[in-house]
């Protein structure tokens, strides 16, 4: 089981790759561990995604994904929004906020094989390990980290 939830959050960390960063917690959040950060719905701050991704939108939660150290983000991907097989260089972590994501292992994009995962569902998916994942209803999801960002798409898996 645990598996099959890994799966939907790096399909959700693919995004990150292509997303420029639109909205950030201002730079206090960004730069110190140490000092406390909190967000209610109403003031977290969205902005644009861009490239393969544009529509979506991130919120930068708290510290920083270009760099080494504790991270989490946010993104809204509409109903029917598709995040291609890919991996990443370090263990992702995701939390379905609101909606339901869909997620799966696999070297080849396979709907039939997608794992429904409802709000308040949890995914850890180890480093290199090839997934892929789809919005099935407009949702949001919290992608953490650790090291720096980095999404490897496979090509040739849609």
């Amino acid at each position: 089981m645990r598996r099959k939830y890994a799966l939907a959050l790096a399909a959700i960390a693919a995004s990150l790759a292509t997303i420029a960063v639109g909205a950030r917690a201002d730079d206090s959040m960004m730069t110190s561990a140490m000092k406390p950060v909190i967000f209610t719905p109403s003031t977290v701050k969205w902005g644009p995604g861009t490239g393969e991704f544009k529509g979506l939108t991130v919120a930068w939660m708290s510290g920083d994904p270009t760099k080494t150290g504790p991270w989490t983000v946010r993104l809204k991907a509409p109903a029917g929004a598709k995040f291609p097989v890919h991996y990443h260089n370090d263990t992702e972590v995701v939390t379905v906020i609101s909606g339901t994501f869909a997620a799966a292992i696999g070297d080849k994009f396979d709907a039939s094989k997608l794992m429904d995962l409802p709000a308040g569902s949890y995914v850890v998916i180890p480093a290199g390990m090839k997934h892929y994942a789809m919005a099935k209803t407009d949702c949001i999801v919290q992608l953490s980290g650790t090291k720096p960002f980095a999404m490897v798409m496979v090509k040739g898996s849609m």
